[in-house]
């Protein structure tokens, strides 16, 4: 019976390191990526500058219309890039981690 458990885990050992063997064999194709982190980038750099340029426009000439279209564009333009920021967001568990390692340390 002994020598029974022993093969049937040898069995089941060998099953399951061949095939991570096998895998690392197998030659990779690399695989090319697109950075869409650029294209955000100047997106909202484009954005930054349409801000800057409506700020730098002399709006006493304009009429109603055209200044609640403009408020228009620059709130949507203010949207868009408070959704592209992105930033840095933690969970109650990491805060408490960092706390505890603060003050631990």
């Amino acid at each position: 019976m002994k020598k029974l458990t022993v093969s049937i885990l040898t069995v089941f050992l060998s099953l399951t390191f061949v095939p991570t063997q096998m895998n690392a064999a197998t030659p990779t194709n690399p695989v090319t990526t697109v950075s869409t982190e650029t294209t955000v980038a100047t997106e909202s750099n484009a954005l930054v500058i349409r801000l800057d340029e409506i700020k730098a426009m002399d709006k006493s000439t304009l009429n109603s219309a055209e200044k609640k279209e403009l408020r228009k564009e620059v709130r949507a333009i203010k949207s868009e890039l408070r959704e592209t920021g992105g930033g840095i967001y933690l969970s109650a568990l990491a805060v408490l981690i960092i706390v505890l390692l603060i003050v631990l340390l």
